[in-house]
């Protein structure tokens, strides 16, 4: 841990300690420990442009974020954004095959990407020497990318590799496929982001071509650049290379077709129970409740409930089941996960040698139904947003967490600036907030019960 974020730490803790979580803060200065000079540039062709100088180390992190995911794909299509993922580093036309790896890791540099339901992020970390080559990297793989046929088969063999390893292979992946499967059953968060098996044996070449051209587009792309470069020479740089690529037709609409409020629905009820074949001695469980989308209110209140409930040595499910005299499980968990157009809060984890599926099923409801009014405290709240605040001043650390701070927030939350408020917002919420929230979704009888192992 570097000096300087030892001093942010202790600075910090000294705010937070020395006020009550039961209060409610009367002005926010106090919460923006934090502040970003961001400029920022939007292109003609729509590409979002964000930069922020930071000194430390003469080096910068680029991080593209697509505005694409896995609820963007039809069936037959399903996977298309993972897959485009593997091949976007298999050569451009102007760096062909193995050329953006050699470049990038042969300057000292590390490069890697993901994807997910919502979007897709590209990422790289180097000395701040090599800029304009990452920059000309980038804009020559959004708009020429190859997509050989040679290169297209052989990844296919690579992707259907991982989804077996993923998921087909591992009892916790397959709980978790499962899981998203029956929660949002009928939406397009109910398919794999890696894809169907057998929509990734059947994707053609030209449809992800197709795929491509719409998405993979300027006007459907921000740019976050954070390191020892000056704003205008960002911007420079980056209008030159790309201000020539074309946006995408349409997009808007098409999106909008896509992913529509009424392709997001929730079936009526959840409740169900459902067990799973597996390898492990010791079951494995998924307890999952309807949730909310990215930006409500009650997620940010589901947030603080979910580590309460299950973050940490400390947390009420682990004491009460892991570390307790008559322990009942191996491991447990709580997370809320929102995404940006629905949401779950599940509960997870894998039951000792002596303890039934069965019997866990009907403890854990029991408990659930009179956990909210004892686990909610002042105490506890606070204890969960130091922590929370902590480890995002840890991650603000480097280039690479600034750029991801910040680019996640342009795209989910529609504008960079919202870190401005987000600390207020979890800071203001009160333990009948929580409460409140507990009551409301933590419903046992609108909850859907998997299990996995080899019973």
């Amino acid at each position: 841990m570097k000096l300087g974020l030892k001093l942010k730490l202790l600075i910090l803790m000294v705010i937070l300690f020395s006020c009550s979580a039961s209060k409610k803060l009367e002005s926010s200065s106090e919460d923006n420990f934090i502040h970003f000079d961001v400029q920022k540039k939007v292109l003609s062709n729509g590409l979002t442009i964000l930069a922020v100088k930071k000194d430390k180390l003469p080096i910068f992190s680029f991080y593209t974020y697509y505005k694409v995911g896995g609820k963007f794909e039809r069936k037959g299509l399903t996977g298309a954004t993972h897959f485009l993922e593997h091949m976007m580093f298999k050569g451009a036309k102007k760096y062909g095959p193995g050329e953006f790896d050699k470049l990038v890791e042969g300057n000292g540099g590390q490069n890697n990407a993901y994807t997910t339901n919502d979007l897709t992020v590209y990422y790289e970390t180097l000395p701040k020497e090599h800029f304009e080559v990452v920059a000309d990297l980038e804009a020559d793989r959004m708009q020429n990318l190859l997509l050989a046929k040679d290169s297209f088969e052989k990844e296919r063999l690579v992707v259907l590799e991982e989804r077996r390893m993923r998921y087909e292979n591992s009892d916790r992946g397959k709980l978790y496929l499962e899981m998203m499967k029956n929660v949002f059953e009928g939406t397009p968060y109910g398919n794999s982001v890696i894809g169907e098996v057998e929509d990734l044996k059947a994707l053609s070449r030209d449809d992800v071509q197709k795929y491509f051209k719409k998405f993979y587009a300027p006007n459907n792309a921000v740019i976050v650049v954070v390191g020892n470069l000056d704003p205008e020479y960002v911007f420079e740089v980056i209008s030159k290379k790309y201000e020539d690529i074309e946006a995408s037709d349409n997009l808007e609409k098409t999106k909008a077709s896509l992913v529509s409020k009424e392709k997001f629905k929730f079936k009526e009820n959840l409740s169900e129970t459902i067990r799973l074949k597996g390898t492990s001695p010791n079951s494995l469980f998924s307890l999952a409740f309807k949730g909310v989308r990215i930006g409500e209110k009650d997620g940010f209140v589901l947030d603080i409930l979910s580590s309460i409930l299950g973050d940490g040595e400390s947390s009420y499910l682990n004491q009460k089941y892991v570390l307790g005299k008559k322990s009942m499980l191996q491991n447990v968990y709580a997370a809320n996960y929102t995404l940006q157009e629905s949401g779950t809060f599940f509960i997870g984890g894998q039951l000792s040698d002596k303890t039934s599926i069965k019997k866990w099923k009907k403890v854990i409801s029991r408990d659930l139904k009179s956990v909210c009014d004892r686990v909610v405290t002042p105490r506890a709240m606070e204890k969960v947003i130091n922590q929370y605040l902590v480890s995002v001043l840890k991650d603000l650390d480097t280039t690479a967490g600034v750029a991801r701070y910040l680019g996640d927030r342009e795209v989910y939350f529609g504008s960079y600036e919202f870190y401005k408020k987000e600390f207020s917002i979890y800071r203001n919420i009160k333990a009948e907030d929580v409460v409140n929230a507990c009551k409301k979704y933590l419903n046992v009888d609108d909850a859907l019960f998997i299990s996995i192992g080899k019973y």
